[in-house]
């Protein structure tokens, strides 16, 4: 039993390790932010990965370069744009708990 969660530990841990893949990872490491590495933005991508489907990574990567999107975005009455911005802030909200 022990050894089952020292694994799942360690898969857990590489999750938020060096490879950058997807969307947001990709735009992450593109930006011109000062914190931006390859572990940080893997690992706001992993998080990206529990919350958001392919198309709201696409949109949210966007971010990145263009912030103003984002808050066009939040502030669209839509439904569909309120679906999207509570994913957001749920991928939000766990990639700056784990991605520290």
């Amino acid at each position: 039993m022990r050894l089952i969660f020292v694994l799942l530990a360690m898969v857990a841990l590489g999750s938020c390790g060096g490879r950058v893949t997807g969307e947001i990872g990709k735009a992450c490491v593109a930006s011109d932010r000062a914190a931006a590495n390859p572990r940080l933005c893997g690992c706001i991508q992993s998080a990206a990965n529990r919350h958001l489907n392919a198309r709201d990574q696409e949109l949210a990567a966007t971010f990145f370069a263009d912030a103003e999107k984002a808050n066009d975005i939040k502030i669209n009455d839509s439904r569909a744009a309120d679906a999207f911005w509570e994913r957001y802030t749920a991928f939000r909200r766990t990639a700056e708990r784990s991605c520290r």
